[in-house]
């Protein structure tokens, strides 16, 4: 079935879909609980069965085009068949590069050849679901499936730098200390259910715990909601931006975490502080995260900070929308600058096995 991986042979011969995450706002404690960093990259299954390999992601997309070394590396295992579950990274100084990772999904085989050769990357390996002496590991408890794991990168990854076995802790206090060292690579906790066989699409066995930051935003536009409330034009999402130091406003992301009470009287203040807008970047600008109503936006003065919360700031810009935590009027819009999302780098190569 396109899309799905399958543990070759099975009983149920059913489809098998990554097991995902539920996020929860704390470290789960317990002997029923193991631990692993949180990597910031493409999650992966891959699946070989002798000269065939396969790369699918969590949604069931075929990935295997755009990673070719990773294909060509899996050929050379000794193992001719299994299935792995990992996160695919593109290693870049002493990070992990999400924006390169970015980069490899692109139409032309050409583009993607030079970049697996620039830039190649790694399947850092976190579970084993099938191997040549047993196809349905999957279906034995995670507790049972590390030790697999384990010796099967022992015997398979030793001499190949493509893959890394992804660590593993029982103790809370180790998983609290990945938590705090987050960045770069990793960006927070994995809890797993030892007890429980592989999750196929669900959420039951596994949670995550992310590291979340904040930052003073200066509000440089709005655009409206696409649907009207009460009749009327209310705004659905400010437009966020930080000043470099040239003093050139950024468009850097935005947030749409706005109470429908609040809005009538919001939009009615936006609307008088009509002005120039971004002076850097600005929406509808050359990006990968471009839509068709990236220029569909009402410029702002610069006169309003908001204080958000976000997860990934990479790119020069939020990845993802971030969630408005309050206003700062104590704010002034100049100090909010690119600078204060500065963190320090940390290696996650440190981390690996």
């Amino acid at each position: 079935m396109r899309g799905r991986a399958k543990l070759s042979k099975s009983k149920s011969d059913a489809p098998l879909l990554p097991m995902e995450a539920r996020s929860v706002d704390a470290i789960p404690v317990g002997p029923e609980w193991q631990y692993e960093p949180k990597w910031d990259g493409f999650r992966c299954l891959m699946v070989r069965s002798f000269d065939a390999v396969a790369l699918w992601s969590k949604s069931g997309e075929d990935l295997t085009r755009y990673f070719p070394e990773l294909v060509a590396a899996a050929l050379t295992l000794k193992a001719g068949r299994f299935i792995l579950d990992g996160e695919i990274v593109v290693p870049q100084g002493k990070t992990f590069s999400f924006d390169a990772l970015l980069q490899r999904i692109h139409p032309a085989a050409s583009r993607v050849k030079k970049l697996s050769i620039e830039t190649p990357a790694l399947l850092l390996v976190f579970d084993l679901l099938a191997s040549p002496r047993d196809d349905a590991l999957g279906g034995q408890r995670l507790s049972e499936r590390r030790k697999a794991l384990e010796a099967f990168a022992k015997a398979q990854f030793k001499t190949h730098p493509t893959f890394r076995l992804s660590p593993v802790t029982t103790s809370d206090k180790q998983a609290a200390k990945w938590l705090a060292k987050a960045g770069g690579g990793s960006d927070g906790v994995i809890a797993k259910r030892r007890d429980l066989a592989y999750q196929s699409g669900t959420r039951d066995g596994m949670q995550k715990i992310k590291k979340f930051r904040s930052a003073d935003c200066v509000v440089g536009g709005f655009r409206y909601a696409s649907a009207t409330l009460d009749g009327r034009k209310v705004v659905g999402s400010l437009l966020l931006g930080l000043y470099d130091k040239a003093g050139l406003l950024h468009h850097v992301g935005f947030t749409s975490a706005l109470k429908r009470a609040e809005k009538p009287a919001l939009t009615d203040k936006l609307e008088k502080l009509s002005g120039k807008g971004f002076t850097g970047n600005a929406p509808g600008g050359p990006s990968r995260w471009s839509t068709e109503r990236s220029s569909q936006w009402q410029p702002l003065a610069p006169k309003l900070v908001v204080e958000v919360c976000y997860d990934h700031f990479s790119g020069e810009r939020f990845r993802h929308g971030t969630s408005l935590l309050r206003w700062r009027p104590d704010k002034a819009p100049r100090q909010c600058t690119m600078d204060q999302l500065a963190q320090k780098q940390v290696d996650p190569l440190k981390l690996l096995a």
